[in-house]
């Protein structure tokens, strides 16, 4: 094979690969409603938003959010982003960009905090499932990190290299993942992050996936 076909990407759904933006506002303002808190505009989202989700909430509350507040929001998030959600899209090029990466010979997986058997059914009805390897969403509770997670993920994939992997997602979180497991990050402005915050972390940023793609090659060579 040659110097890159052993390159593999991870991707991020929500934010990255699936274009849900407004339907994670829509949510995160429905769930701070049962709080009493004023809604958001997504440039004041980017520059608040952290992982784990109780330290976003933090920022807003003052404190971080009881047991039950917590519940309460997280039930919330959720039931309102499955309504918002079937407005959403696979981002810009998305489609190609995976034709292209598997056509190359190289491999490609999802990684998503997003709940695992909503995660699978959502990836197969855009028809692109076929150019992933593996597709893993969240196990057990929401709102940690992905770290552990990606520490499975890895080890679930045969002939995958950490050293040759790049993970591609919207989260600063995602960035730290793939250092966990010794894995390089590229960082997307379109999701939940302000590009200042994503730069702060040290990895490359860039504003679209095809630049991401490019990016990941270069890391991965």
């Amino acid at each position: 094979m040659g110097t890159h076909r052993d390159a593999h990407i991870v991707w991020d759904w929500n934010g990255t690969l699936f274009h849900d933006v407004d339907a994670v506002i829509g949510a995160t303002n429905a769930a701070f409603a049962e709080l009493g808190l004023e809604p958001l505009t997504l440039e004041r989202y980017r520059e608040l938003y952290c992982v784990p989700v109780p330290k976003f909430y933090e920022r807003l509350l003052g404190r971080l959010p009881s047991e039950a507040e917590w519940e309460l929001m997280d039930t919330t998030f959720h039931r309102h982003y499955t309504e918002h959600r079937v407005r959403c899209g696979l981002a810009e090029g998305v489609a190609e960009l995976l034709a292209g990466w598997s056509s190359a010979g190289r491999s490609q997986s999802i990684l998503s905090m997003y709940g695992h058997e909503e995660l699978v059914p959502l990836v197969r009805g855009f028809g692109i499932e076929p150019h992933f390897v593996r597709v893993d969403g969240r196990t057990g509770p929401s709102g940690g990190s992905k770290a552990e997670h990606m520490v499975r993920h890895l080890g679930a994939l045969t002939g995958v290299a950490p050293e040759r992997t790049v993970v591609i997602g919207d989260a600063a979180d995602d960035a730290l993942a793939a250092r966990h497991v010794g894995a390089r990050a590229v960082l997307y402005t379109g999701g939940s992050h302000s590009r200042a915050s994503l730069e702060a972390v040290g990895v490359p940023v860039v504003d679209t996936l095809a630049e991401a793609v490019a990016e990941a090659e270069r890391l991965a060579s």
